[in-house]
């Protein structure tokens, strides 16, 4: 299993960051290898199903993400058992008047021909794409922070 961790701090409310993140449509906007997401299923924890088409080194896979846990403002956790095997963790604490955010993934590399010619290749590409994915939102929720504040 190949494995992420990054952390970015983000000056926005942790329930505004949260909230944001427990909306899957909210994530192609903001992850430029998420292609799309669809059939999102809003449990009564807030937590979300939802099947998803990913590109990873040029290929596309396809998949469907399951929630494990949830504690609002605080942690999701989430796992995909097909197209990328995957668990994410996202968890969220407040820090210096807005948002910590740790972030942890492992996932397999899928395809025999991925892993063979050039895993490491891959794994640099999704930490960079994580990396991208967190500039983003962090751009996003302050953005969203300094209109409210207008």
């Amino acid at each position: 299993m190949a494995k992420g961790e990054q952390t970015v701090h983000i000056d926005a409310p942790v329930e505004r960051v949260f909230e944001f993140l427990t909306h899957p449509e909210n994530l192609p906007p903001i992850w430029p290898s998420m292609v799309s997401v669809e059939n999102v299923v809003t449990h009564p924890d807030g937590s979300s199903s939802f099947d998803w088409v990913y590109k990873m080194a040029g290929k596309r896979f396809s998949g469907h993400t399951d929630p494990v846990a949830v504690r609002e403002n605080e942690l999701m956790v989430t796992r995909s058992e097909s197209g990328i095997p995957s668990e994410w963790r996202w968890s969220f604490s407040r820090e210096n008047g807005g948002t910590r955010l740790d972030v942890s993934v492992e996932y397999e590399i899928p395809s025999r021909v991925l892993r063979a010619l050039a895993e490491p290749l891959v794994v640099q590409l999704n930490r960079r794409d994580l990396s991208t994915v967190l500039e983003n939102l962090k751009s996003v929720m302050e953005a969203g922070l300094q209109r409210a504040a207008e």
